[in-house]
């Protein structure tokens, strides 16, 4: 089977480890995975921001550097959510405006290839246990778009309850956002570092040595609270987890330890 990666913007300029462990982990399960050069932003800053009209070249932009694939997978549920639940939107409202059907089109051509990188997995590839090694304690955030937009469900907590030698610890408060949203932790800071404060506590409580999500974004938001707390937790894309192994492992900070010690 022959994909297509759509990395993102947050995880090219920010976390390309993510991209590399995608490659990773997807090469070890028999796939194939190219990465179309002429992808960029799919958009999702300009239209949350209301640039609605300054979005559509980034629709037209996407729908040509995805053209001709079954498959687009991305390790975003933030921007999966924005091609799959935004682009059908923005096309139909060009239309409605008398600019033609063109970028409706194009949306209705894209969107049902578009998988975030879980649904990949579990829906279309059907494997839970991908082979993964990770002796750590772990909790998982569940973002929003992924779980409200995506309704990824428990898809990512199987495949994390799948790898060997984690344990998974329950987060509190699991389904509160942590207060990222773009643009609103610039909008309404006091208010975003408040919910990310909370977020962090939750993970902080649980005791785990990592705390994981399908967005970087959201991460990016949470590591930092726990990094300015002096928590000494780890952030980490699932994607990164999954691509772990005994013979490959991923390198965490004390691992020299006793596996005791070490929790």
């Amino acid at each position: 089977m022959r994909v297509a990666l759509f990395v993102t913007c947050v995880n090219d300029a920010l976390y390309p480890g993510t991209g590399r462990a995608v490659v990773r982990l997807l090469e070890r399960l028999g796939v194939t995975v190219d990465f179309p050069a002429a992808q960029s932003c799919c958009g999702q800053p300009q239209y949350n921001t209301g640039y609605r009209h300054q979005t559509e070249p980034l629709v037209r932009r996407f729908a040509a550097a995805f053209a001709g694939y079954d498959h687009v997978v991305t390790p975003s549920g933030s921007c999966a959510a924005m091609v799959r639940d935004n682009y059908p939107r923005i096309g139909a409202r060009a239309a409605a405006e008398g600019r033609g059907g063109v970028l409706a089109q194009a949306a209705a051509e894209v969107v049902p290839t578009v998988y975030e990188l879980t649904e990949f997995l579990t829906d279309v590839l059907g494997v839970e246990d991908v082979g993964a090694h990770f002796p750590h304690t772990v909790t998982y955030h569940p973002t929003c778009h992924g779980l409200r937009m995506l309704g990824l469900g428990d898809r990512p907590l199987r495949l994390l309850r799948a790898v060997r030698g984690l344990e998974l610890r329950e987060l509190p408060g699991a389904e509160e956002c942590c207060g990222f949203g773009g643009t609103f932790a610039v909008k309404n800071a006091a208010v975003s570092a408040a919910m990310g404060t909370d977020k962090a506590d939750a993970v902080r409580a649980t005791g785990a040595r990592a705390v994981c999500t399908v967005d970087n974004s959201c991460l990016m938001h949470i590591g930092g609270t726990l990094s300015r707390q002096g928590s000494g937790v780890r952030p980490l894309h699932l994607a990164e987890i999954l691509a772990s192994t005994e013979e490959d492992p991923y390198p965490m900070p004390g691992d020299h330890l006793k596996p005791a010690d070490a929790r």
